[in-house]
């Protein structure tokens, strides 16, 4: 099933998280606004590969393995670059640290609970923080190589703070259930 098309958009996704992080070492709008350009893009495969795969009944497991990697590589590079580039300093640096530590530690999570058998289902306000964090991203890529006197940062910023918010929610939500099977196994 690695050649179904779902399958194909997650692999392209992982694939282009290189390129995106070289752009990050060229100057210019033009690098900003192609990094983005293929983040955008990466980041519309995170939804339609899914959608693909029910409409057309190729979910799969290896799909199901790659996606939340493919999901947690795209921003943990970018905000990586972001931070390394000085794109995002200062204060900023903290929401970003939040949503890579619980990126962490949900993986973890899942890890534990997937041998006990357990899955944890992705919940509405876990899309909704997904959604606000690609987006806040995708302003940060920009950043002051956006339209003039647009607060790109400053948008980004603030999206990007949003999104740590709703990471410490929905990572509280993963930990609670997985302290709800640590402590009490058979229930």
């Amino acid at each position: 099933m690695l050649t179904s098309l779902p399958n194909i958009l997650t692999l392209s996704r992982i694939a282009v998280i290189p390129v995106i992080v070289a752009l990050f070492f060229f100057p210019g709008k033009w690098s900003a606004w192609t990094a983005l350009g293929l983040y955008a893009a990466a980041c519309i495969t995170d939804w339609f590969d899914g959608y693909l795969a029910r409409i057309w009944r190729e979910e799969s497991l290896i799909g199901k393995f790659l996606d939340p990697i493919a999901d947690k590589l795209l921003v943990a590079a970018v905000l990586m670059m972001l931070t390394a580039v000085s794109k995002i300093d200062g204060l900023a640096i903290i929401p970003a640290i939040i949503i890579l530590l619980r990126e962490v530690m949900v993986s973890g999570l899942r890890e534990f609970l997937a041998g006990l058998r357990i899955s944890v289902p992705v919940s509405q306000l876990a899309k909704w923080k997904t959604t606000i964090q690609m987006v806040a991203i995708g302003w940060l890529i920009v950043g002051a190589d956006g339209p003039e006197g647009w607060p790109v940062t400053l948008i980004g910023e603030i999206g990007l703070w949003l999104a740590a918010a709703l990471t410490l929610l929905t990572g509280w939500d993963y930990l609670r259930a997985g302290l709800r099977h640590m402590l009490n196994p058979q229930g």
